[in-house]
């Protein structure tokens, strides 16, 4: 394990609220399952910003992969059970469907779906293994989260949709060091 990687397990472990989702989101036994995007990235950017309080989670993208049941009322259906659990602003997606909304072949794994994102460092997520431990799925790595940019990724193949989502999101704003590399 990297010395970065390291590092954002130590802080998700430290956030009390983040551990909180990641142990009810296991209770789903999902397959292949992770808390995504700003979930870790928005911990990550906020550390290194210096910031004493994180940004609150007002949007949490739990992703799994069942190539089994495409139907979108399933994860409607893990939401309101997550809810349940912890009420938060949940959204699951099924990764193994996602492909047909971009036109791309289906994808093999959560793993592989979320390389396709528009952003790198959007591209990470973290669950918990079958010993309660922090893994990381990120493939397009994490070193750009600590190097203040919000970087294209070339599999996703439209930078625009990156500069509409750092504007609609206010990232510029919230963390002023960072700056986008197309």
């Amino acid at each position: 394990m990297t010395p970065n990687e390291q590092q954002i397990i130590e802080w998700i472990t430290q956030d009390e609220a983040r551990m909180q989702a990641l142990r009810a989101v296991k209770t789903l036994g999902l397959e292949d399952e992770c808390l995504a995007a700003g979930f870790v990235r928005n911990l990550v950017w906020d550390r290194v910003h210096g910031y004493e309080q994180t940004t609150p989670l007002n949007d949490i993208d739990v992703v799994y992969f069942n190539p089994h049941d495409l139907n979108p009322l399933t994860d409607l259906d893990y939401e309101q059970r997550l809810n349940a659990i912890v009420a938060l602003p949940w959204s699951v997606k099924n990764q193994a469907r996602m492909h047909l909304k971009y036109g791309r072949a289906p994808y093999r794994s959560t793993r592989d779906a979320i390389s396709y994102w528009v952003e790198t460092e959007t591209a990470i997520g973290v669950r918990l293994d079958e010993h309660d431990a922090l893994e990381l799925v990120a493939p397009l790595g994490v070193d750009s989260l600590f190097d203040f940019t919000i970087s294209a990724n070339p599999q996703h193949g439209q930078p625009e949709v990156l500069l509409a989502r750092a504007e609609q999101k206010g990232w510029i704003t919230r963390w002023p060091k960072l700056r986008i590399e197309i």
